[in-house]
């Protein structure tokens, strides 16, 4: 995949950039294999807003993917590569010898045509899931389950993998694109490969309609705004707020640790950005 470049007719187009869409080889998604996908725009089960500046955005069916790849031993053929609205990884959709179809995430390097299986004697190669327990130190790796069965919940986005650094006892450590350094059970399953669409976070918008496409709203500062909406606004000209950065309710919004589950904190072997 490459990056599409426009002839600068406006201020806009001039900084604008799309994917060539070269790697897809089938528009048309499997009708059987989407959802309707309820946009919230940010807004919990009583209509009150708890993400915000959301809303908006393009119609999407959402692309039922499996994550589980519990189908053992039975091979597949890789009928297309296509585009998912709802992620920024490829997908591919899976014709089984049995007749059943599936989407799966597309790795770099899959085409149309190939054959992949999840099996423990599944050849290394992209596509392939099988156990942590039978995959070689050093494979790049995604799709990654966090509980034995549940399904991919780790290195799902584009151009992601996860290295495996070691095996101790009943654990893998895996080094995660974040660089933290993480154990996960030897049973549970993973995707060989990278994830697709590697050149994602090289695009660039161009404008902030486009924003607006994805369903992302304008984002306004606090030191914008008056004292009354929000602890950071006020003062003559552009203050920056006099006070430590903080949510419109007070809540801290620098510095301050955030992670609350301390259940898993045993298996972080090095946390991300520690050296």
């Amino acid at each position: 995949m490459a990056i599409k470049k426009f002839k600068p007719t406006s201020p806009a187009r001039r900084y604008y950039e799309n994917a060539d869409f070269s790697d897809l080889t089938k528009k048309a998604p499997e009708k059987k294999l989407t959802e309707a996908l309820k946009v919230s725009a940010g807004r919990n089960h009583r209509g009150l807003i708890t993400s915000r500046f959301r809303g908006g955005g393009h119609k999407q069916r959402y692309r039922v993917l499996d994550f589980k790849r519990n189908r053992i031993g039975i091979p597949a053929t890789v009928d297309s590569i296509q585009y998912d609205p709802c992620r920024t990884a490829r997908i591919a959709l899976l014709h089984y010898i049995d007749g059943e179809k599936s989407y799966i995430l597309a790795p770099d390097g899959l085409k149309a045509g190939d054959t992949v299986i999840s099996s423990r004697n599944a050849d290394i190669k992209p596509g392939n899931a099988m156990p942590l327990r039978y995959i070689p130190l050093g494979t790049m790796v995604h799709a990654v389950e966090l509980k034995i069965g549940k399904g991919a919940q780790l290195v799902r986005s584009a151009g992601t993998a996860a290295q495996l650094m070691a095996k101790d006892g009943e654990y893998a450590q895996l080094r995660l694109p974040s660089t933290e350094v993480r154990m996960v059970h030897l049973n549970c399953r993973a995707s060989i490969g990278q994830v697709s669409n590697t050149e994602h976070a090289r695009i660039s918008l161009g404008k902030a309609g486009r924003s607006r496409w994805l369903g992302q709203r304008p984002h306004n500062r606090g030191v914008s705004m008056n004292p009354v909406d929000h602890p950071m606004g006020g003062g003559e000209g552009r203050s920056s707020g006099g006070r430590h950065p903080c949510s419109p309710w007070g809540q801290l919004s620098k510095g301050l640790k955030t992670r609350t589950n301390k259940t898993t904190t045993k298996f972080i072997v090095k946390s991300r950005g520690k050296k």
